[in-house]
């Protein structure tokens, strides 16, 4: 049976990440061509507090948080010795910055664990289009870029401590395409560390879920499919129940619509909290975890309409799932409640104990109204969490039945709520 690694448990107990994107497009909007990228000297916030960033994370229900280190216009957001095009050239703090140094500082401070995104196959400053390669197709100018993967990755993932999670959007160029050798480095530098979209071989993956609205398909299974080439990442979407590596999705998606970077005067493509809600139910609730992007604005700072979203969206989720009304755990087929007396529910969170791995393949959750047992749901894939919403029903006893599983269910919790 395919079991996770007690990082991956971890990963998937925390269900809630933030993603930071912060790249010169904030003080040029205008963005930016191939090899016609902003000057350095554009950026400069004057405000810039990382703790405010960790916060408003921390406020929002988060459990980890990725920095966005460099994305595409190839601007690096600490002091990289790769090339010119980092915030050393620029006049923030006298180009003695490194917001990547802050940025872990915070998340030390508030007891968030940090993660790095580095994109790997889309660079405008090196000429560089995904996956990978180089614009002009010379063999010896590809080489030099991938020295410069190699060595921004090392500088990340060796001068700011342990990460709790690397993320590479859209996966790395494979070996037989002639893209760099990264896996020996995140055995070397990074084994714990959690990694997106992570090429094989990489000690712990996470896998793309398949689109950026925060949305899961079910069943949503945390097992893929063996890799065929040697440098693949795991393949998004629902997974599969026959899967032979533990790879579980991770459900990204922005905080305002369509907009991962903040523009000014956009406030109005902010989800509301009811849209993130429902994305919960739809990301954690299948059994992934939910990654809600945040801008930070040409301050340094998140935008107040976007604090006030996602203090309210923190304070919703506390107040939506913090009082259970009754839960078991055990080992068996059958799980049954005994809430004492008739009570309103609307509600069923089934958990696994995924650290012995998916072993519920069918289930049916019926509830106890007068004296006969009525089927209120049923499902497929469990995984660390499923969660069930219903009409109100009275009921005095809810009973889990797994249909099917590959072996003796493990159930961590089955709880029972009505919604506020």
């Amino acid at each position: 049976m395919v079991k996770p690694t007690p990082e991956q448990v971890e990963w998937a107990n925390c269900e809630i990440g933030i993603l930071i994107h912060y790249d010169m497009q904030v003080f040029h909007p205008a963005g930016y061509q191939f090899g016609d990228v902003p000057s350095p000297m554009l950026f400069n916030p004057t405000q810039l507090d990382t703790d405010q960033w960790i916060e408003i994370a921390k406020a929002a229900g988060a459990e980890y948080v990725v920095l966005v280190a460099k994305h595409g216009s190839g601007f690096s957001l600490w002091p990289s010795k790769a090339h010119d095009y980092s915030i050393l050239n620029s006049p923030y703090l006298n180009g003695q910055g490194d917001i990547v140094s802050d940025f872990i500082g915070s998340c030390e401070k508030y007891g968030m664990r940090p993660g790095i995104y580095y994109h790997t196959g889309y660079n405008a400053y090196c000429q560089v289009d995904n996956p990978g390669k180089v614009l002009s197709g010379d063999p010896e100018e590809q080489k030099r870029y991938n020295s410069t993967v190699i060595q921004q990755v090392t500088e990340l993932w060796t001068n700011y401590g342990e990460l709790f999670e690397i993320w590479f959007d859209g996966g790395i160029l494979s070996l037989e395409q002639g893209g760099p050798d990264i896996v020996p480095l995140l055995w070397r530098h990074q084994p714990k560390a959690v990694v997106f979209q992570g090429p094989k071989g990489t000690p712990s993956l996470a896998r793309w879920v398949g689109n950026e609205q925060g949305k899961a398909p079910y069943p949503c299974w945390s097992t893929v499919r063996n890799f065929t080439g040697d440098n693949e990442c795991p393949t998004p979407g629902a997974g599969s129940a026959k899967g032979t590596v533990w790879a579980p999705a991770e459900s990204d998606m922005p905080n305002r619509n369509h907009q991962w970077i903040w523009v000014e005067d956009t406030d109005h493509l902010l989800y509301s909290v009811d849209d993130l809600l429902e994305c919960y139910y739809l990301s954690v609730g299948r059994n992934t975890n939910l990654l809600i992007g945040m801008v930070i604005d040409n301050r340094g700072l998140v935008p107040e309409a976007d604090v006030k979203q996602f203090t309210e969206f923190g304070r919703r989720i506390r107040r939506q799932f913090g009082k259970k009304i009754k839960d078991v755990c055990g080992q068996g087929e059958t799980f049954t409640i005994d809430i004492g007396y008739p009570t309103q529910i609307d509600h069923v969170v089934v958990m696994e104990n995924i650290a012995e791995g998916e072993r519920v393949r069918e289930y049916v959750i019926e509830a106890m109204v007068g004296r006969e047992w009525i089927e209120i749901c049923q499902g497929f894939s469990i995984g660390h969490k499923r969660i069930e919403r219903f009409d109100a029903i009275k009921t005095s006893q809810v009973r889990l039945r797994c249909v099917s599983s590959i072996a003796e269910p493990i159930i961590q919790s089955l709880s029972v709520l009505k919604s506020n």
